[in-house]
């Protein structure tokens, strides 16, 4: 009895366990019992890579990443490539989530190889000493949809490093001094600039807008939430017309597509197709929560009901789904049972069936499917629908029909959660939700004050901010620059709503630790520990982390009245001004914070008394860079950082000088 109950656990253990089984990281873990001999990132496989002279395969990706799932399937789970890589190479794996830093330099070096952008699943080889000689993204195993083969590519690899040396080392070394050349490039130049490069920006951005579709870019088409937000903030300042169109355009086109969760609110990633219907179906929670904002600024400029409902169905969407002991998952995969966008896509019949049986009639139901884009030849995979909102009338009962098409989906497995909680991307949805609350329902302001008291006491422990925490496990991974400062951006923007001492006690504290930890010989760096990525100024997936640390620097300036770091915070714009202004609309971000040091932060002075009972009329300042302050003045005091230049019993007094000012 004895031997069978040995055999049969021995059976169920399982031999493909490799490096990964015993990591965090719910990316590594899915890749745990591949056949592959995975390693996660250190030592460890370093020093085997130089000891038995090695070269290095890198994988960057994520947990719901869908091409990062299929090659997986393909590849990684395929015995042939299994054991090339197991023979010739250190295969390490990396979750781009958990090490932003690592990912960030990688897709630094595609890019500059590649000549185009990156993406994930990230393909690298390296030498053992970690010098990058070729570099993809997802690869089958063998040649097909016009893609090189890893099987085939891999042999190829192995045999240049081992039998033309010289060649790989010094591909190596050019890759190298290319990146530190661009680089230094942009650093080293110094310019000037005034407010007109904001009509720049605006004309850039002009090239690449699709005038048909709306929205910047063709396919695939993102949704450039940063971009959207800057020219709103362009139009705030100097009225271009054009700036407030494409902005309001796209919004308006993407509210109304398939790149919005028309049934339960929540954008996905991206739209693959340039009408913004067929999207890739990951909900990730930096995209919603950087639409939130661009979204707000829109509806107060513009009481667009449209933005004010998309804005309440996508809290709610992600209340629902990622919401946790007052924090917020990370993503949601697009795949559910293996399949693309099976949880969220309709079948007409089906639908229709589910109307009827929930009290429509015939009539009535086919004029709701209509009106969601859900027809019977369908617009996505086997005639299945994905809805998006058609030009006709929009039916009385709508919200009963959507609430039972909810219902229809429910039957279907919701996809993969991932449950990693991040700092920086809390803290990003976090002043999303207080922008929101600011500019359209000041309700959102008791969930974002929670989540930001919550985030705090999670990951800000003993004095030391945490990158990120997976549920039921303690935080390891130390926090890097973007977790900084998008926190030290919350914290302020919690100040302003609740007056709140500590809040902004703490973004001090946190800002005083940034610029230690982060900045040095005069760079911004995303980490503090050996692996020295530098710190991008241009938006990426996100908003630019080193663009929001600065523009921190001016805030907290203001509020502490430092002169001499408010000096800091322009010494490090201005070396990136010459990369800003030869290419403004690849810097959204810092071409905000750029507008906001050239016009000037103002920071409104009264009685915390004063200040709350107008919150309503200053809330509606049109100018962007307010910041707010409590003080023992009975008057209002507009300052900037060098001078007071409104003091009056009279807010619309004084607002008026802030905006002639």
């Amino acid at each position: 009895m004895f031997k069978i109950l040995l055999l049969g656990l021995l059976i169920m253990i399982d031999t493909h366990a490799n490096k990964l089984e015993h990591e965090d990281s719910p990316y590594l873990q899915q890749h745990a019992h591949n056949p592959v001999h995975w390693y996660p990132w250190g030592d460890e496989a370093f020093l085997k890579a130089k000891k038995e002279d090695k070269l290095i395969f890198l994988s960057i990706g994520y947990s719901t990443c869908h091409w990062c799932h299929v090659m997986e399937k393909e590849s990684f789970e395929n015995k042939s490539v299994a054991k090339i890589l197991n023979q010739n190479f250190i295969a390490i794996k990396v979750d781009r989530e958990e090490y932003p830093h690592i990912d960030r330099h990688y897709q630094d070096i595609y890019a500059l190889m590649n000549r185009r952008g990156g993406g994930w699943p990230l393909t690298i080889v390296m030498t053992p000493e970690r010098r990058v000689f070729f570099s993809a993204t997802y690869m089958p195993a063998d040649d097909q949809y016009g893609r090189a083969g890893l099987k085939g590519m891999l042999k190829v690899l192995h045999d240049a490093y081992h039998d033309r040396r010289q060649e790989v080392v010094k591909s190596a070394a050019s890759i190298e001094a290319a990146m530190q050349r661009m680089d230094d490039d942009k650093e080293s130049q110094e310019v000037k600039t005034d407010l007109s490069i904001a009509e720049n920006f605006v004309k850039e951005v002009a090239q690449s807008y699709d005038s048909k579709n709306s929205g910047i870019g063709t396919a695939p088409k993102f949704p450039h939430a940063s971009t959207l937000d800057t020219l709103l903030d362009i139009y705030r300042i100097n009225g271009s017309q054009k700036a407030q169109q494409m902005a309001y355009e796209s919004l308006l086109a993407m509210s109304r597509g398939g790149i919005y969760d028309q049934i339960e609110g929540g954008f996905y990633r991206y739209s693959t197709d340039e009408r913004w219907m067929i999207p890739h179906f990951e909900k990730m929670l930096y995209t919603n929560a950087e639409l939130i904002s661009a979204y707000a600024n829109a509806y107060a400029l513009s009481k667009e009901e449209r933005f004010k409902r998309v804005i309440a169905q996508t809290v709610h969407n992600i209340h629902e789904r990622f919401y946790h002991d007052g924090l917020y998952y990370s993503a949601s995969d697009a795949d559910s049972d293996g399949e693309e966008g099976k949880y969220f896509v309709f079948d007409y019949k089906d639908a229709l069936k589910s109307l009827k049986a929930g009290g429509f009639s015939d009539e009535r139901a086919k004029r709701v499917l209509d009106y969601l884009g859900i027809f019977a030849e369908g617009n996505f995979e086997d005639n299945q629908s994905n809805p998006y909102l058609t030009s006709k009338e929009v039916p009385k009962d709508l919200d009963k029909a959507l609430g039972i098409l909810r219902q229809n989906r429910a039957a279907k497995k919701y996809p993969f959660i991932d449950y990693k909680v991040q700092t920086s991307w809390n803290a990003l949805y976090i002043s999303a939700l207080l922008k929101a609350g600011k500019m359209v329902d000041k309700s959102y302001h008791k969930e974002a004050l929670h989540a930001l008291d919550s985030l705090l006491s999670h990951l800000y422990i003993d004095g030391t901010l945490y990158h990120q925490i997976i549920v039921g496990k303690k935080p390891k991974v130390a926090a890097y620059l973007e977790d900084y400062a998008f926190l030290i951006d919350a914290l302020i923007a919690g100040y302003e709503v609740s007056f709140d001492a500590d809040y902004l006690k703490v973004a001090q504290k946190l800002l005083d630790e940034g610029v230690r930890g982060f900045y040095k010989e005069g760079r911004w760096y995303m980490s503090d520990d050996a692996f020295k990525a530098k710190a991008a100024f241009y938006d990426a997936s996100y908003r630019s982390a080193m663009a929001i640390m600065i523009e921190n620097i001016f805030k907290i300036a203001l509020l502490s009245d430092n002169i001499k770091l408010y000096h800091f915070g322009l010494k490090s714009l201005q070396s990136k001004l010459a990369a800003l202004k030869q290419s403004p609309s690849h810097y959204p971000t810092g071409m905000k914070v750029l507008l906001e040091s050239l016009s000037a932060p103002i920071v409104l002075k009264s009685s915390v008394e004063n200040l709350q009972a107008n919150r309503e009329r200053i809330d509606q300042i049109t100018y962007p860079f307010v910041l707010l302050k409590p003080s023992s003045d009975r008057h209002f005091l507009a300052c900037k950082i060098d001078r007071c230049f409104a003091v009056d019993e009279s807010l619309e007094e004084v607002i008026k000088k802030i905006e002639k000012e």
